[in-house]
């Protein structure tokens, strides 16, 4: 299954997390990021892959790696490049800057991506208000005013 067995170990970790089993998420995430790891080498331009990578050390709490490999995934795949999946690499980035305490990263991404069609960096598609209301990642968030403005919002109608 190539680096999707670390891409499930990261979820498998989020799931331990959010169930409040913080010593079982930071294995998985240890064993994630190994698994993960040894295919960057071979796949240095996999942005899926790279933000797979991003997350699990958001998970890890190791703030540096996370946010570098957020913006080295934005840079692989820009926006520009791909108007589709290019915004993924953002979810991303909002993500891990909402986890690693930088609100203002993490509100600034979320506004681009509310203001664009794209498909997710989730399975549950793309991020909408209801969304952000509901999605754990984004608790640090919760009582930050321009937070609460996005999370309340009508999502935009495509064009």
């Amino acid at each position: 299954m190539g680096y999707f067995n670390g891409d499930l170990r990261f979820f498998l970790g989020w799931a331990q997390e959010v169930a409040g089993d913080h010593a079982a998420a930071q294995e998985s995430w240890r064993q994630a990021r190994s698994e993960l790891e040894s295919f960057l080498k071979e796949q240095p331009e996999n942005y899926s892959l790279i933000g797979d990578l991003a997350l699990t050390n958001m998970g890890l709490g190791d703030k540096a790696a996370a946010l570098a490999l957020a913006e080295r995934a934005m840079a692989v795949n820009p926006i520009e490049k791909d108007a589709l999946t290019g915004p993924t690499p953002i979810e991303i980035l909002a993500r891990v800057a909402a986890q690693m305490g930088e609100p203002d990263r993490a509100i600034a991404a979320l506004q681009k991506l509310l203001s664009i069609p794209y498909v997710g960096a989730f399975p549950a598609g793309a991020l909408t208000p209801a969304l952000l209301r509901l999605d754990p990642m984004f608790d640090p968030l919760r009582n930050d005013p321009r937070f609460q403005k996005l999370a309340s919002s009508a999502p935009k109608e495509a064009k």
